[in-house]
C-alpha cells in the first residue's frame, strides 16, 4: 500500500517502512508526527483519489532525525564591471519514517 501525501507544502510518494527526508519540521527526533493531506491512496487495487484530499486517512510518521543538506553556493557576477557576490546556505531537513498508512 502506498499515498501520496502533502509534507511541508511538497507532495510525496510513501509506503509502510519508508524513509524520507522532508523540510524540517517543528517536532524534535523521536515525536510521532500525524499527516491529514493524503491525496490518494492505493492498495494493489483501484486507487482512491481525494478532491482534494481524502476525509478519514492519514500517514503516522516518526521523526528520527534533524540534518542538513548538502551546501549550495550562490556565484553572482556581472561582467566587466569587477561585481562578484558569493553566498551559499544549508537547507534544514528532516528525517522521518513512516510507520503506517490508514484510510
Amino acid at each position: 500500500m502506498f499515498a501520496i501525501v502533502e509534507i511541508a507544502g511538497q507532495q510525496f510518494k510513501v509506503a509502510s517502512g519508508q524513509e524520507i527526508f522532508v523540510h524540517r519540521l517543528d517536532a524534535s527526533e523521536g515525536d510521532n508526527v500525524n499527516f491529514d493531506k493524503v491525496l490518494m491512496t492505493s492498495n494493489g487495487g483501484a486507487p482512491n483519489i481525494g478532491t482534494p484530499i481524502l476525509s478519514g486517512s492519514s500517514v503516522k510518521a516518526t521523526v528520527l532525525e534533524h540534518v542538513k543538506g548538502d551546501k549550495v553556493i550562490v556565484f553572482k557576477k556581472k561582467r566587466r564591471k569587477g561585481f562578484r557576490k558569493k553566498n551559499g546556505h544549508r537547507q534544514q531537513f528532516s528525517k522521518i519514517k513512516i510507520d503506517s498508512i490508514t484510510g
